[in-house]
């Protein structure tokens, strides 16, 4: 019987031995498959972590960058409102500078208008039939070109009574203009002069203007102030001065009529200065 309970006991002891074994194995390999999942999870969680860190500055940079176009955008803001108030005032600018100029041209057109009418009465007063008086506009102001031969006797500066004539439909024209100048210019040929009175043609030329000058202001009542007496010599030919016919010609007097140079030039300055915006 002793011997029967051994051998039953050695049978039961290696019947539980192999039971625990193979139960060993097939926990050993779930534990390895978990281990394997456990890994698995560990690796996409990672992932996932670095994803996470990614995309939250992502997040940062486009809220970031959100901000700057916000700000930007109250930049260009301002810019556009600047920029918009600089172009209206360069558009006043130029509004201003339009009137200016047309207020110049305006004053030019005036003045050109001025002296086509007193053209005109001059020649109506003086006449155009005298080949000896020609009238005509150079440079904006009148000329009126008097030969010698109608004011002086040769080599004299003493107007002559003839002149006078001529020269009082002038002064009725100058008087009627009171804010004008007279500028009167003798010329004369390249015949060399000189004599007890004359130096030369200089003093002839300047002589033959004052004449004139006075003629106009002491027997024609026209306003010293108006006056200007000049002496041109004979550095001013109109033709060469090779034949008596062309020295003739030479031999001139020129009444200039113009607006008070200084007067128009004042305005004209001004004007100017105000467009640069001096």
């Amino acid at each position: 019987m002793k011997k029967v309970m051994l051998i039953i006991t050695i049978v039961s002891m290696s019947l539980t031995s192999c039971v625990s074994k193979k139960k060993f194995t097939e926990l050993e390999a779930k534990n390895k498959e978990i281990q394997d999942l456990l890994n698995t999870a560990t690796v996409k969680l990672n992932t996932c972590l670095t994803e996470r860190e990614a995309l939250a500055s992502q997040v940062d940079f486009l809220k970031k960058n959100n901000t700057d176009l916000i700000n930007n955008m109250g930049n260009l803001t301002t810019l556009t409102t600047k920029g918009a108030e600089n172009l209206e005032k360069s558009l006043e600018s130029l509004k201003e500078k339009d009137l200016k100029i047309n207020r110049l041209q305006d004053a030019l057109t005036k003045k050109d208008s001025v002296t086509l009418a007193l053209v005109t009465s001059l020649k109506r007063e003086v006449g155009i039939d005298d080949p000896d008086i020609n009238i005509n506009v150079e440079k904006g102001v009148i000329m009126i070109s008097i030969a010698d031969n109608l004011l002086f006797k040769s080599g004299s500066y003493e107007v002559s009574d003839k002149a006078k004539g001529v020269l009082a439909k002038v002064a009725k024209v100058i008087n009627s203009k009171p804010d004008f100048e007279c500028m009167v210019e003798g010329h004369t040929d390249n015949v060399p002069i000189k004599n007890a009175v004359l130096l030369d043609n200089w003093d002839l030329s300047v002589k033959r203007a004052t004449s004139i000058v006075r003629v106009l202001h002491k027997e024609l009542g026209v306003n010293p102030k108006q006056l200007i007496p000049a002496g041109r010599s004979s550095y001013i030919p109109l033709v060469e001065n090779d034949s008596p016919a062309n020295r003739a010609k030479n031999r001139r007097t020129k009444i200039i009529i113009m607006p008070k140079i200084d007067q128009f030039y004042e305005m004209i300055e001004s004007e100017m200065k105000n467009l640069s915006g001096k």
